[in-house]
C-alpha cells in the first residue's frame, strides 16, 4: 500500500499517464483523419474542376456543330444539359448502388 507522502506524486504520475493515452488514442488519430481528409476535399474540388471543364468542352462542340442561328444555339444548350443531367445521374446511381 501507498504511503501517505507518496500519495501527490502517484496522483501526479497518474494524471500524466492518463494525459498521455488521451493523446495517443484520441488526438494523433484525429490528426490523420484530418490530413487524409484534406485530400479528399482536395480531389474532389480537382475532379469536379475536371467536370465542369468537360462539360463546358462538351457543350461548346454541340453548339459548333449544329447550324448557325439563336434556335439552334439554344438547341445545343439545350441538348447539353440533358447530356449533363443524363451522366449526373448516372454518377450518382452508381455512387449509391
Amino acid at each position: 500500500m501507498a504511503r501517505v507522502k507518496e500519495l501527490p506524486g502517484l496522483a501526479t504520475e497518474f494524471a500524466a499517464l492518463a494525459k498521455e493515452y488521451v493523446r495517443q488514442r484520441t488526438v494523433e488519430p484525429a490528426k490523420a483523419l484530418g490530413r487524409i481528409a484534406g485530400l479528399g476535399m482536395a480531389a474532389a474540388l480537382l475532379l469536379s474542376l475536371a467536370a465542369l471543364f468537360l462539360a463546358v468542352a462538351g457543350m461548346r462542340l454541340i453548339v459548333d456543330a449544329l447550324p448557325d442561328g439563336h434556335i439552334w444555339s439554344g438547341f445545343g444548350y439545350i441538348l447539353a444539359s440533358i447530356g449533363l443531367f443524363i451522366t449526373a445521374g448516372l454518377v450518382g446511381w452508381r455512387a449509391f448502388r
